[in-house]
């Protein structure tokens, strides 16, 4: 069994606070093929309750994370400029934390992978 597991935080640059109420989707890709793992909204401290992919089903792959960008700022603008992010990034150490983290804005975005 594996031991590492994935998680992510998003953080809301233009408020200067973590970005609760963010719905995250994320995807297993297999060739052209992407199948959905898991779906989660972000607390009051930007981040999920639990890994968004726990040791259980954590494996090697290439994965897709969506965050839910259009639908959080929904209350700023009625056409938020960026809607989907899509970050998509490879695992290959099956023992390892992996952490996805997003730095929002209504207009940009940055990611890195965290520790």
């Amino acid at each position: 069994m594996a031991n590492g597991f994935l998680t992510t935080h998003v953080l809301d640059t233009a408020k200067g606070l973590p970005a609760a109420g963010l719905k995250i989707t994320l995807y297993k890709w297999e060739g052209d093929t992407r199948a959905k793992l898991a779906e989660r909204i972000t607390n009051d401290d930007g981040r999920t309750d639990t890994p968004i992919l726990p040791k259980d089903d954590f494996s090697v792959g290439e994965y897709e994370l969506v965050f839910e960008a259009g639908a959080y700022h929904s209350s700023t603008s009625d056409h938020p400029f960026l809607t989907h992010i899509p970050i998509r990034f490879g695992i290959d150490d099956s023992d390892s934390h992996y952490h996805v983290p997003l730095l929002l804005s209504p207009f940009g975005y940055s990611t890195y992978r965290g520790s």
